[in-house]
């Protein structure tokens, strides 16, 4: 029998009383039920799959004690997410940074999932991290987390377990001192982490895999929606949000084929070009050094004097632009509001794509995918579990070349990468002209990549799971 919409929601309404507070994830079950409408309605025995793949396979909390330069001793809590493994090992980065706790690492972890199974590679999804704070900490004293830190982790992962990557506050500096604390204390050199450095198990592009896979995504995007706005084009204006690795080589990327880059921001402010040239290479590296020694965009006083820029402190791009075409969230979840979101389609945006994970607010989005409707002249959204998968998608290559002792060259790895981005949006485009339960989807109404990447993600993993007996 069919789930009509209110037994649906009665559902999820039932299942979220039964849990804490968790904004951020109940907003990722939330899309994802609302994405699964047309498809549940065909098949409603999937509903039961829904029920299940909600609730993580194994959450790990536990103590991590460090001792500060003053010899104190100093505790955070740590986190491990397993959320499902029915598609490979675990796969997911580890997060440090304040807000860290489990609402954000449950839906980063389900997002997570999703995500991987639309990569095609063999990848379960998982999520980690703690909430202690690496900026303004003395290289010693994150090396002494690190080791802290991974003396817990370490019982509960493995190259075919559980292999976690970096994420917000783990750069190349945390992944060496975790690696080298994880071989100390299990005596073997295993691939149990990616984005490790290229001469010890690391891969070419990893650095950049990310920023450079959410442009391979869009490039398709705008050859089907508006092949005006081409990358090769000085004239097409790119928004980009973040200062961190990703909307770093995001705006490289961008500034290599031949666009213009308009905007980079972090958590303080936001840098706008004033000129038609945009933001230059050597700017974007400036900002790449002035990150990796934790500063703000608010210290480029040198950029700002000689008027190619202008500086917003407390504000976002998105309201700042009165001319854009192409808008990249990059910096972290719930960044574009309802009201930038406006602003964004006033100033002529034609694609929106998530290089952070749920970048945009629930608001946001339904503002995006209503003006999708407009006789494909509205906006077209990407979310982050397909146009930002390119990260994860080369940390499995970088399983893969670990598993067989070999490391490919920077041409073999970002063509596999191209090829993956262009085969996840394929995929996310021809379930979205199935699932998005829209009658006049067609030559002038763009499918909802939104349903469609949630959809095919939840199709290969529920799919995999009745394989295995996890639901019947």
């Amino acid at each position: 029998m069919n789930l009509t919409r209110q037994t649906q929601d009665s559902c999820l309404q039932t299942t979220m009383s039964q849990l804490p507070s968790e904004p951020e994830f109940e907003q990722a079950l939330s899309e994802l039920k609302t994405s699964l409408g047309s498809f549940l309605k065909a098949h409603p025995s999937y509903q039961k799959a829904l029920d299940i793949v909600q609730i993580p396979e194994r959450i790990i909390q536990f103590r991590v004690v460090w001792e500060d330069d003053q010899g104190q001793a100093q505790v955070n809590r740590g986190f491990r997410v397993q959320y499902n493994s029915s598609l490979g090992p675990y796969k997911g980065g580890l997060r440090l940074h304040p807000s860290v706790n489990l609402s954000i690492l449950k839906f980063l972890g389900f997002e997570q999932t999703f995500k991987n199974a639309l990569t095609g590679l063999n990848m379960g999804g998982g999520k980690g991290g703690s909430d202690f704070d690496p900026k303004g900490k003395s290289d010693a004293e994150i090396r002494r987390f690190c080791v802290s830190f991974m003396t817990q982790l370490s019982k509960h992962i493995g190259q075919d377990v559980d292999v976690p990557a970096g994420d917000i506050g783990v750069g190349g500096r945390e992944i060496g001192y975790l690696f080298g604390a994880y071989r100390k204390l299990r005596n073997e050199f295993a691939g149990i982490l990616t984005g490790k450095g290229l001469h010890w198990g690391g891969s070419n592009i990893r650095p950049e895999a990310t920023g450079y896979g959410l442009i391979y995504f869009i490039e398709h995007m705008i050859a089907k929606a508006c092949p005006e706005y081409s990358l090769s084009k000085p004239s097409t204006l790119v928004a980009i949000s973040g200062a961190g690795n990703v909307s770093q080589f995001t705006a490289l990327k961008v500034i290599e084929l031949g666009a213009t880059v308009v905007s980079m921001s972090d958590s303080k402010g936001s840098l706008i070009a004033t000129t038609d040239s945009g933001f230059s290479k050597d700017v974007i590296e400036s900002i790449g050094q002035l990150k990796l020694k934790g500063g703000f965009l608010d210290s480029f006083k040198q950029f700002t004097d000689e008027g190619k820029y202008t500086y917003h402190p407390g504000q976002r791009p998105w309201t700042l632009l009165s001319k854009v075409h192409i808008a990249l969230p990059g910096a972290t979840q719930n960044e574009v509001s309802a009201a930038e979101a406006e602003a964004l389609v006033k100033s002529g945006v034609r694609i929106v794509a998530e290089g952070s994970n749920m970048g945009c607010t629930k608001e946001a989005i339904t503002i995006f995918e209503a003006s999708r409707k407009n006789g494909g002249a509205g906006v077209w959204y990407a979310p982050g579990k397909a146009s930002n998968c390119g990260g994860v998608a080369v940390s499995g290559l970088e399983m893969a070349q670990n598993s067989q002792r070999l490391t490919w060259s920077p041409e073999e790895v970002d063509t596999k990468l191209k090829n993956i981005m262009k085969d996840c949006y394929n995929t996310c485009l021809g379930a979205g002209e199935q699932w998005s339960g829209e009658e006049n989807t067609g030559n002038d109404v763009l499918p909802s990549l939104l349903a469609g990447a949630n959809v095919a993600g939840f199709i290969k993993v529920a799919d995999a799971m009745k394989a295995q007996g996890d639901w019947w």
